[in-house]
Formats: C-alpha cells, structure tokens, sequence
C-alpha cells in the first residue's frame, strides 16, 4: 500500500505546482523509484479519464478515500496490470470493481472506441508518440569505449547495426540497437530496453541519459584542463559528461541547493568515476563571481529550475482555471532563469556559457535568452549543429529545440552564448563548422596584394620587419622593373670586363 499513498501524495503535489514530478519521486527516497515514477505519469496521462470513472461509479462517496489516491488505484485496478496490494485496500477495491469496469466500458461505447488510450484527450494522444522514444545509452569514456560497450553488448545477444544516418534509423526492434546520428557516444536502442539491472549500468560504464539532455555539455565542449561550472548540477548525468569531455582533467564546480538531490549526485558521480568535481550545497546565484578560487572558469552550464513542460509524462491538458496561474508561474520562472544567466556571464573569465531547459515555452527560452543579450551587449549566440533538423523559435536560429516528433527525444532547448571579444580575436572553437570565405582569383596583370589584416594579425605584425612601402610599390611598377634588369646586365659586362 505504501505505493499508492507514495504516489497519491506526489501527484497532489504536482497539482498545487509544489515541484515537478520527477523532482518529487526523486526525493522521495521510495525503494522502486521506477515503479513510482511509472505509476504517477499513467496516472496523471489518464487523469481527466479516472476521474470520470470515479464520479460515474461514485467511488468516493461509497469508499470516503481522497481523489488521488482514488485515482492511483482506480488506473492500476482497471488499466495497469492489477493491484499490488492486499488487506483491506484491495478487498474495498475488489467490492466496487464491477461498477468500475462498467463506467469505462460506458465511455468507450459514448466515445466509440475499444482501447483506454482512445479515450485520452487528442493532445495526450499526440504525446503517446513520447512512450515509443528510443532508449537512449550514453557511453562514459572515463570507464570504458564506444567500441568496448558495442562488442560487450554484442556478445549479450544484441545485434549492432551501425551509425544511424536518419530519423527512421531510431525505429529499432527489440536487441537491436545503433550508434547516434549526432553524439558519436550515444547508442540507441528499442523504447522498452532496460539497463537499470544490467551490469554496465551498475558499474558505471553506462548511463541512462536522454539524447536532449546530453547536447548541453557536448556543445559546450570545455577542453582537459580548464575550470567549469554546473550552475544547477543536481541529478548529476550532465555533470558526469562534462566530467569525461574533461577526461577528468581540470576542475569542476557544482552547485545545487538541495542537500538531498546534492548527496544522490555524489553518489552517482562516484559510480561514473568523476574525480574533478567539486561540489557546493549553495545557491549559485550567491556564488561571488569575482573570487579567486574563480578567476580560471572560462566555461559554464546552466541547466536551471524550468516548468518542465517538455517532459513527455509530465504534460497535459490545462484546465481554463489553471491557465492564470500557470502563467504567473511562467513569469517566475523566466525572472529566475533570467537572474541566473545574467549571474553567469559576471565570471570574469567566462567565454562560453550553454543555457538549456527541459520547457517548451517561447517564455522560458527564447524570451530569456533575448533579454539575457539585450542586457549583456559582450556576449552573443553561436550558431549551432547546422544539421540539427528543428532550431530556436525567429529570429533566435541559431538556438536548438528538440521534440519527439522532429528528433525523437523530450522536449528541449538550448542556446550557447560566447564572449564576443573572444569571438572576434580568434577564430570560434568547433561547436560549429564555419565556411571560409571564398578568395576571388587574381588576373595574371594585377599587382598582388596583402589582404587586409585582423586586428590581431595587425598588432602581430607591428613587432615584425616591415619591408619599405615604396620599395614594393616599385617592385610592382613594369617600367621601373625594366630599368632594374637593365642595371643587372650593365653591373655583369662591367664585372666580365675586370676579369
């Protein structure tokens, strides 16, 4: 029983927009995070429909047990695989089953349909696409290969069929499983694949990482060596990947202001094999940007608290009711993330900066980034992965968005801001790819001409020998070089003649 009052607890904290639910399952120390975390998103994905089953067979009124534990219950009695309980709880449930069936059974025929998914509303309908989402592998190179974890699986019985080179690659069946499109370290396999007993994912060898969220740390790409910061680290999976781009070399400050979250992500670093971190139970944006111990940070992810609304359990319909105050809690939101981007960019060192959230909404994302530029003129976007298929919202093109629909993952944004100093004095470092310019051709009768330098070059070049602008403006004129080799030949017959 101690599932479903776990779980109606969580869901009604949801509702009164206490946390979001993973945030919630997570610290709720249950032994099956899994199983909670399973029951709670069917749960809310056929709220509307549960609680028209309840109403018709008057559950509450005959049982006096509250909506959402009525709920959990209710979903797993009638649509989940039956209940895990005993005692009395399942002999009260039991009593009123068959009026229960029959309410559902009422529905389908009113709505003319055969399955309890064709009752869901047609946005729920549309995120069933979110429930066939490849199951996404991340390969931690501090503990093992690509290569290594491909023959390893290989001899478990699956089969490896090689990099996926589209979108319809990702459709695999059960044991089949491919190498990423974009991250050469994600393997991709079948939506119902489970690593959490295997021994990879024990060891640390794996981790169970969405595609979305591995693309902050690989597009930041911060080099062996230097000084980072995870603005708001907690769970700790992108922690760990900033971790091997590092190849543990440098150090890396994380900070979360939940202890409880902070110690599970100690725990989980430690299994990955992290040594270069430094974790901080603070508030990052009491962190004094001007200390010593930062004076080195060039690079920082910002991963903050957002609404959460690209996760695919985790939306929903919203009631007219709820539409107010899901705004005003927009707005929040976007004045925090706005706070901590503006705090970032202070780090005196920084040059680049990835911004991303797990939100769907123009006001969590581009709306914060645009304000966040407006407000810090230094610093400007990268354009990035020219062939990621979906981009930011006009005119921020140069941002990413991710969704099941165009890349086969959750819900996602992300943006990298770049110091624009360090963008002008040297060339960008390779989150992008950037075209030369083409060099028009000299016709064989025209003087040939340094192009003009950069600023850097020109300052380079004040330290050098500089030959004599007028001796090369002669070198380049035809009848002063004429006149050149006829003193050549006279200086020759003049030395012939002495011998």
């Amino acid at each position: 029983m101690a599932l479903y009052l776990k779980a109606a607890e969580i869901l009604e904290k949801a509702e009164m927009k206490q946390g979001a639910v993973k945030t919630l399952v997570y610290d709720s120390k249950f032994a099956n995070i899994k199983q909670l975390f399973a029951l709670i998103c069917e749960t809310q994905k056929f709220s509307s429909v549960l609680e028209e089953i309840i109403e018709s067979a008057k559950l509450l009124k005959h049982t006096k047990i509250r909506i959402h534990l009525a709920k959990v219950l209710v979903y797993d009695l009638l649509m989940g695989q039956g209940l895990k309980c005993g005692g009395s709880w399942k002999t009260l449930m039991m009593k009123h089953r068959s009026r229960l069936q029959a309410a559902l059974a009422r529905m389908k025929v009113k709505q003319k349909v055969s399955s309890n998914e064709g009752l869901l509303p047609a946005s729920a309908q549309q995120q069933l696409a979110g429930n066939k989402l490849p199951r996404y592998v991340r390969v931690n190179t501090l503990k093992t290969t690509v290569e290594d974890t491909v023959d390893y699986l290989k001899r478990e019985g699956f089969s490896y069929l090689g990099q996926a080179s589209r979108l319809d690659d990702l459709t695999l069946k059960e044991k089949h499983f491919v190498m990423d499109q974009h991250l050469p370290e994600l393997l991709v396999f079948s939506p119902k694949t489970d690593f959490h007993d295997h021994f990879l994912y024990k060891a640390g060898h794996i981790i169970l990482q969405d595609k979305a969220s591995c693309l902050p740390a690989y597009l930041l790409n911060p080099p062996p060596g230097c000084h980072v910061i995870d603005a708001c680290a907690a769970p700790g999976n992108k922690s760990s990947h900033l971790a091997a781009i590092m190849k543990n070399k440098g150090k890396l400050f994380a900070y979360d202001l939940d202890a409880k979250r902070l110690a599970t992500m100690s725990t989980l670093l430690l299994r990955a094999g992290v040594t270069c971190q430094q974790l901080a139970n603070q508030d990052f944006l009491k962190v004094d940007p001007y200390s010593p111990q930062f004076k080195d940070v060039e690079y920082i992810l910002l991963d903050p608290s957002c609404s959460g609304s690209g996760m695919v359990c985790l939306r929903g319909d919203v009631s007219s009711a709820d539409q107010e105050k899901d705004q005003a809690r927009l707005a929040s939101l976007a004045s925090f993330q706005l706070r901590c981007l503006n705090h970032g960019l202070k780090f005196p060192g920084v040059k680049r900066l990835v911004y991303s959230t797990c939100s769907i909404h123009r006001q969590e994302n581009e709306e914060v980034v645009t304000a966040c530029l407006q407000q810090n003129p230094g610093f400007r976007l990268v354009p990035l992965m020219a062939q990621w298929p979906e981009r930011g919202l006009e005119p921020l093109t140069k941002c990413l968005r991710a969704s099941t629909a165009k890349t086969r993952t959750h819900g996602f944004f992300v943006a990298l801001l770049e110091k624009y100093s360090e963008a002008v004095e040297k060339k960008q470092e390779p989150a992008v790819q950037i075209s030369e310019p083409e060099v028009t051709p000299l016709s064989p009768s025209t003087c040939q001409k340094r192009p003009a330098a950069s600023e850097e070059e020109s300052d380079a070049s004040e330290t050098e020998d500089k030959p004599n602008p007028a001796a090369e403006q002669a070198d380049c004129t035809p009848g002063k070089k004429k006149r050149k080799r006829k003193r050549k030949k006279k200086k020759k017959k003049k030395a012939a003649t002495v011998e």
